[in-house]
């Protein structure tokens, strides 16, 4: 199977939604002439011109509030943000009105919207551009939340984000976009709401999403060579969060371990902490450990990032207390 950059992936999702369906159009800041911050969206502009490839000042209330109002009359929007840490500054849009407008209306009203671009740590960007968003939008019911870790993810999940007809939050990473993976050439979509058992296993469940299934595939190796053997799950969407596959993997393995990258406190992690104390509990041989980002802003100096961010170190430290080490 051939081998393509995430951005990539998503660039072909993107291009192959809007060739199909021409209600389907992009927005965002350096998205056309720039050819993206991250060059997600190199070429488009010239494939699908200025109509449909749409570059706003760095407003992002405001053409957030455009995207949901086209989104209102039927057209199919994809906002980008140059990075979610900048949605911040549109968070009244995405979660007074993004977030509850098809309620409020009594369904009359569909929002058929996706938000995306990158979420989370880089390299030294700092307090203010280093934030997972992903816990502020999970909490609010009417959004959905995808964070994918493969190129093949995703562009399978951007497709079936584009075509839902609820508004969809789309986290990327900006250090994964130049990562490079198996996607199939011919179409397809994920559906959301649907986790991957990216490595089966009988002794712990390790939970990770985004980049850190990258970290958690550093560890493997080592835990193999001790006779451990982890089962890992990829939830891919975290709202709505599949349970079904967290629980029955906790119950086949009897322990837990919940790798992420946002701060600890109410956090992903301690949700899904919570939902597995409460249906698995009787399954359960240790407490659920989770390995989070540390509970401080984002520092700038490079060692200090690496002490604050979850790293290899941690996961074996964490791993070692669930099996009684």
């Amino acid at each position: 199977m051939r081998q393509i950059a995430y951005r990539e992936a998503l660039r072909e999702a993107m291009s192959e939604e809007m060739a199909r369906d021409e209600r389907v159009y992009l927005m965002g800041e350096e998205v056309g002439a720039y050819q993206g911050a991250y060059k997600v969206t190199q070429g488009m502009l010239e494939q699908f011109g200025e109509k449909r490839v749409v570059d706003t000042p760095i407003a992002e209330c405001g053409f957030a509030g455009v995207g949901i109002g086209s989104a209102m009359v039927g057209l199919r929007p994809i906002i980008e943000f140059m990075t979610l840490n900048f949605s911040l500054v549109a968070f009244d849009q995405l979660i007074n009105n993004a977030a509850k407008l098809r309620l409020m209306s009594g369904g009359q009203i569909t929002l058929p919207i996706v938000f995306r671009g990158p979420g989370g740590g880089a390299h030294q960007l700092g307090a203010q551009h280093s934030q997972c968003t992903e816990p502020f939008y999970c909490y609010t019911p009417g959004l959905k939340v995808v964070m994918p870790a493969t190129p093949r993810d995703a562009k399978g999940l951007l497709k079936s984000a584009i075509r839902d007809e609820n508004p969809v939050v789309f986290i990327e990473s900006e250090v994964l976009y130049g990562f490079k993976g198996e996607v199939p050439e011919e179409e397809y979509t994920i559906p959301l709401g649907v986790a991957e058992v990216v490595r089966p296993g009988k002794d712990l469940t390790i939970v990770a999403w985004s980049k850190m299934q990258h970290l958690v595939k550093l560890v493997l190796p080592e835990l193999e060579k001790q006779g451990i053997d982890a089962e890992v799950i990829d939830p891919r969407t975290l709202r709505p969060l599949d349970e079904d596959a967290i629980l029955a993997s906790v119950r086949k393995t009897s322990r837990l371990l919940i790798v992420e990258e946002g701060w600890p406190y109410g956090g992903v992690g301690a949700q899904i902490a919570y939902l597995v104390q409460r249906n698995a509990f009787d399954y359960l041989d240790a407490p659920v450990e989770r390995v989070t980002s540390e509970d401080v802003p984002m520092p700038y100096a490079a060692n200090l990032e690496k002490a604050a961010l979850p790293s290899v170190e941690k996961v074996f430290a964490a791993v070692n207390r669930l099996l009684g080490r």
